[in-house]
């Protein structure tokens, strides 16, 4: 009888365990192909790595020595022959697999073995990436972590990325972020594919690389006043003011970064900003400006220096940019430009060109003579002018050159590249100019854009939800998808002040972006992608990694009825979200109402106050919303 028992009770656990589904993985970027096999690959308690080709891996070697010793605490050592027991394999194709190209690879997890093999390292470094999302997310934690099943499902992946160029934008002039904090960027985003840094290293607020032969450029131009609060709405600094705010990067920094990526199979493009955006090098040396009030100009440490009331361009309050009509500056920039190209190997150099105000030029009659000597009939040809000019140095210092996408207007130079970011128009016209695109969107890759409603993020000028990142699509129908290189994701730093805000505002909207330049199209899906956002989530809480949880906060819609009363909607990205709500100046929790049809404020009500649970679980952030600032957003009746 106790034998019938105890059989029936191993029956009844033995049952359900049997029964459970596997877990689905949840890989970011997804890859091309996946399939699921039978088993698991434990963790040895000596982990192998075997390979023959030591030298040219070492970046995914150390990566997983990092990972494996970090979490698990075990050992880890390199065999260049086949070790008996459970190893991992890291395998150069001696005959290269056309469909994989340079960067994809093919990895084969068994209950022995673990397989990886490529064309070349950057292939192997990125199926290192995938390997370790396979692991439990305690593979992330930078301390040995006690009682974890070190398992990798058994899976047979073939993956390589839809487009070479897979960036991803670091405004460090803004504010300034160190040569460690540079690295702590590059760290993030290779893990998720990436292989393009676009740096840009100059702007009204700082100069940031140091040029030989101009010193001043970082003497004066890489220092302001430090200011704290809303970017843009400061006050003018007082005279007295420090300007010891900011700082610069030595070429040997550069040199040690552009390693650093490169050791990553990441390649850095940098970025000088001109015409506009030039205030830090006019204030530096400002015979290079039109306007002769330039030698009083100082560096901007976020007072308000453009009237943007008119729209784009803008009209300058000071004169932020360099004279096309003056040779000194072509000077200026042949020698930054030689320096630039030493500095950095990728094949571009990003000029900028963006948002340059005309009014100074208006005023000015240098550029006047410009104009009738070169027969140039509008502002948007002098800046078209500057533009050609600069495009012969760089191509002279052996670079291609790449601007904005405002460097279209006035006729394009002949080769330039161009990074579209005034939503897709810019690049769609490019590419039937069958010039080179890099789409970078405002509308889809804006990452320095609120995520949230504007009462939960620092304010800018706009929103980008990450449903909304996800639907980017860099090579649309329409166009010659030869054309497009790519896409990247652009952070711009002024209401950024520090490297966790960074990562707060990067994921996890970078990481929709990742899967839309590295996945194939097909493979995109909103309710596939969200599930593993929350994994990543869960590891990224294990890394200390800081996120954005803005996606589960509800976004306010507000209307007026008829007879004058608000009616405030409620919406959610995620589906199964239920909102709970109070007008009473109370905290609401999953005892509170429930959102299901409009609200109206009550009468003398001041506040409404939402949250987001999943079942019993709160997943979202209280959010505090005056009635006042729904009354202001709210139709006026007429």
């Amino acid at each position: 009888m106790k034998k019938l028992i105890l059989f029936t009770i191993l029956i009844a656990f033995a049952g359900p365990l049997t029964a459970q589904p596997k877990p689905a993985l949840a890989l970011i970027p997804e890859p091309v192909s996946v399939t699921r096999k039978t088993g698991v690959f434990s963790l040895p308690s000596s982990i192998v790595i075997e390979t023959t080709d030591e030298r040219p891996l070492a970046a995914s070697i150390n990566f997983l020595k990092q990972r494996f010793t970090q979490a698990t605490g075990r050992s880890v050592r390199i065999s260049r022959t086949v070790p008996a027991g459970p190893h991992i394999q890291l395998v150069l194709n001696r005959t290269p697999d056309a469909k994989l190209g340079k960067e994809g690879y093919r990895l084969v997890v068994t209950g022995n073995l673990v397989t990886i093999r490529a064309n070349a390292p950057a292939g192997i470094f990125y199926g290192t990436q995938t390997l370790v999302q396979l692991f439990p997310k305690e593979i992330e934690s930078a301390v040995p972590v006690a009682g974890v099943r070190w398992e990798a499902p058994a899976v047979d992946i073939t993956d390589y990325p839809r487009f070479g160029w897979r960036g991803l934008m670091f405004d460090v002039v803004r504010h300034y972020f160190t040569k460690d904090e540079v690295k702590h960027f590059i760290d993030d985003m290779v893990r998720y594919k990436y292989n393009l840094l676009h740096l840009h290293l100059t702007d009204d607020e700082g100069w940031r690389i140091e040029i030989k032969g101009l010193p001043r450029l970082t003497e004066v131009g890489a220092w302001r006043v430090e200011k704290i609060g809303s970017f843009g709405a400061f006050t003018p600094p007082t005279p007295d003011e420090p300007r010891t705010y900011g700082g610069f990067y030595t070429q040997d920094d550069i040199r040690e970064i552009v390693r650093y990526a490169k050791d990553r199979f990441v390649d850095i493009l940098p970025e000088i900003d001109v015409p506009g955006h030039s205030l830090a090098a006019v204030a530096s040396y400002p015979e290079l400006s039109c306007t002769p009030e330039a030698k009083n100009y100082l560096v901007r440490s976020g007072e308000r220096i453009m009237d943007w009331s008119h729209g784009a361009p803008p009209i300058a309050l000071v004169d932020n940019t360099l004279c096309p009509a003056n040779e000194k500056v072509y000077a200026f920039l042949d020698t930054v430009m030689s320096q630039l190209a030493q500095l950095f190997p990728f094949d571009y150099i990003h000029v900028g060109g963006d948002e340059t105000p005309k009014n100074f030029w208006k005023q000015t009659p240098e550029i006047t003579a410009l104009m009738q000597r070169e027969g140039l009939k509008t502002y948007e040809e002098v800046q078209s002018y500057f533009e050609k000019r600069l495009e012969k140095i760089v191509e002279s210092k052996g670079k291609k050159f790449m601007g904005w996408d405002e460097i279209l207007e006035g006729g394009l130079a002949p080769s330039a590249a161009v990074m579209s970011w005034r939503g897709m128009k810019g690049g769609m016209e490019a590419a039937r100019l069958k010039h080179e695109v890099v789409m970078s969107p405002s509308t889809y890759a804006y990452l320095d854009y609120m995520q949230s409603d504007a009462v939960m993020e620092p304010r800018v000028y706009a929103s980008l939800r990450l449903r909304k990142t996800y639907e980017f699509e860099p090579a649309p129908d329409s166009i010659d998808a030869r054309y497009v290189k790519g896409g990247q994701a652009n952070l711009w730093t002024e209401q950024i002040y520090n490297f966790r805000q960074v990562q707060y505002m990067l994921w996890p909207r970078a990481f929709a972006i990742a899967e839309s330049v590295w996945s194939p199209a097909s493979k995109k899906s909103w309710s596939a992608f969200f599930p593993k956002v929350e994994a990543h989530f869960n590891r990224f809480n294990v890394s200390e990694t800081k996120y954005s949880p803005a996606v589960y906060d509800p976004a306010f819609s507000v209307k007026r009825a008829p007879d004058g009363t608000l009616r405030v909607e409620l919406a959610t990205e995620v589906e199964g979200l239920d909102i709970h709500y109070t007008f009473d100046n109370s905290f609401p929790d999953r005892f509170y109402p429930t959102y299901t049809t409009p609200l109206t404020p009550p009468k003398d009500a001041t506040t409404l106050r939402v949250i987001t649970y999943r079942g019993k679980t709160q997943v979202g952030r209280l959010i505090t919303m005056p009635v006042e600032e729904l009354e202001k957003r709210a139709p006026k009746k007429k």
